[in-house]
């Protein structure tokens, strides 16, 4: 998380988010996991209530989920197959450990000055040739929500540039649009790409 202000919304309004969240994985986390060898290691890197890290156990991943909300964390782990501890987006510090990371909706919240350190960090924590999911608010800018949480936005030749300067290749690239927590719709865009 970026801040004590958006780790609050998400310790107060974590059964509110698990509700509005989607309760089948969207078709970037099904080519996301389609795309993994058998058997994969993956870390849900900001996992929020543990949907998409259920997923991924469902189909026989072995799963471990960070997030920095100590709520968030205890519904993910009640999930079957979910392996979640409480931690930050400085707290990944492993290397080559990963066949995947999913970062769905999560670095969004780290503020644009730190996003170099922390795709380094995961481009380290990959296994070579290990695939990054992952999906961000799409536009300019850094600004709070309805609710007060901090978001940053990116165009897709800032992501290109920063994923790239962090050894990392983008092999896909998917657009859509959904409403948040605070009601507000918003464009979002997903990458995939390899160590």
């Amino acid at each position: 998380m970026s801040d004590d202000e958006t780790l609050r919304v998400y310790e107060t309004r974590a059964a509110d988010y698990a509700d509005m969240a989607r309760q089948e994985p969207y078709p970037t986390l099904r080519a996301f996991v389609t795309a993994l060898p058998e058997a994969a290691h993956v870390l849900d890197f900001g996992c929020g209530p543990g949907l998409d890290a259920a997923h991924m156990a469902a189909q026989g991943c072995t799963v471990e989920a960070l997030d920095a909300s100590a709520e968030m964390v205890r519904l993910a782990a009640a999930r079957p197959g979910v392996s979640a501890r409480q931690g930050s987006f400085d707290d990944l510090t492993a290397e080559s450990a990963y066949d995947g990371i999913w970062a769905s909706f999560s670095l969004l919240h780290a503020p644009r000055a730190y996003m170099p350190r922390h795709l380094a960090a995961i481009a380290r924590a990959l296994k070579p040739g290990g695939l990054l999911g992952l999906t961000l608010k799409e536009g300019t800018g850094e600004k709070r929500d309805r609710l007060g949480r901090f978001y940053t936005y990116y165009t897709e030749a800032e992501l290109r540039a920063l994923l790239a300067a962090a050894g990392l290749t983008v092999t896909q690239v998917t657009r859509g649009s959904g409403t948040g927590l605070d009601g507000t719709a918003s464009d979002w865009i997903s990458v995939t790409a390899h160590a």
